[in-house]
């Protein structure tokens, strides 16, 4: 184990922004983890985990502590089952499914950072959750320190959400995550814009393959500048830099009373009811391509923050709080932030 100082952790991220780590190391295999965990531990520092830096906001000062970049590599297929080790590259992953016809994930193409970050935000996009394929996380315990493992119902997964995230957030590190997948399955196709994009080109009555869904998705992601491509301004972001809030129905009632029209909503269970955050936010009067300094708000998704070029992690904030101050003003409803903030 190499134990690095002062490394810029900017490029470890999507974003672009941020300051150094004060110590860094490489993680390659589970004892290297235990044994960063307990470098840490011996000298009373912070530890932070950072697996492909596609959904967090890294602070200008950087991180008073450790950051342990997960890079275990590894892929095995026993049946429908794919243990797939957490520094795996995601999208990577998706397209090995997609090519060898298992479905389950593949409205999940296009989507940046490693396999080991998908359990703990339980990642989700166009109708399907990882939670609905994860059968298993391997994880290691800080405060134990051992590695054990928790089926998918251990995880408490909710939208956007898991034990990982929540009521354990920080303690443990997920080191290999197994989906249960379905060999020759029909792929999903729920959404509008993904049911468009997918007959884009078709002749009428081709089968729909597993394949022509995930290139689709990654169609519509680029369109909304949320696949990463080279040179793409659009793509200096963390993704989806609020939560759709989901509310209940007196909630959706207060929202279409103050604004000009209902808001669109999507079901999501036990009488409540997702809404879109980029509705709430254009209704707010912010628009795409809103510029505030070096941050702002991409071109082709309002849900989507952006580094313009040389933004600072406080510009990042300071125009999320300037649009979520403007929407709950407006609808009562406080947008909660999704990346993970490092060093604030």
């Amino acid at each position: 184990m190499q134990i690095e100082e002062n490394r810029l952790l900017a490029p470890f991220t999507t974003f672009g922004v941020g300051g150094p780590a004060r110590w860094f190391v490489e993680a390659g295999s589970e004892d290297e983890i235990a044994e960063a965990a307990a470098w840490a531990e011996k000298r009373g520092v912070r530890l932070f985990v950072l697996g492909g830096g596609s959904n967090l906001l890294v602070s200008d000062a950087g991180f008073e502590g450790l950051v342990l970049h997960v890079g275990l590599k590894g892929l095995e297929l026993q049946d429908e089952l794919f243990r797939v080790a957490a520094g795996e590259d995601w999208d990577e992953f998706v397209s090995l499914v997609v090519e060898r016809g298992f479905a389950g994930i593949e409205c999940l193409a296009g989507i940046p950072g490693t396999v080991g970050g998908t359990p703990v935000q339980n990642v989700g996009a166009y109708g399907q959750e990882v939670a609905a394929a994860i059968e298993q996380v391997r994880a290691f315990d800080l405060e134990a320190r051992v590695f054990g493992e928790f089926t998918a119902a251990e995880c408490g997964f909710a939208y956007r959400r898991s034990r990982f995230n929540s009521t354990d957030y920080g303690r443990y590190i997920v080191t290999r995550v197994d989906y249960r997948l379905t060999p020759g399955g029909a792929p999903t196709v729920r959404y509008a814009d993904l049911q468009k994009a997918v007959q884009e080109g078709r002749e009428d009555g081709a089968e729909l393959s597993l394949a022509d869904v995930a290139a689709a998705v990654r169609r519509v992601r680029q369109s909304k500048g949320m696949l990463l491509v080279e040179g793409d301004p659009d793509c200096r972001s963390a993704g989806s830099f609020f939560k759709n809030p989901v509310v209940d129905e007196e909630q959706v009632e207060q929202i279409a009373k103050a604004g000009a029209k209902p808001p669109p909503r999507f079901p999501a269970g036990q009488g409540q009811v997702k809404v879109p955050a980029a509705w709430l936010i254009e209704q707010a009067g912010f628009s795409k391509g809103f510029a505030f300094g070096g941050a702002g708000i991409s071109s082709r998704h309002t849900l989507a923050l952006i580094n313009r070029g040389g933004a600072t992690a406080v510009e990042i904030c300071a125009l999320a709080d300037r649009i979520a101050e403007a929407v709950e003003e407006r609808f009562g409803i406080r947008l909660e932030m999704e990346p993970v903030m490092v060093g604030f």
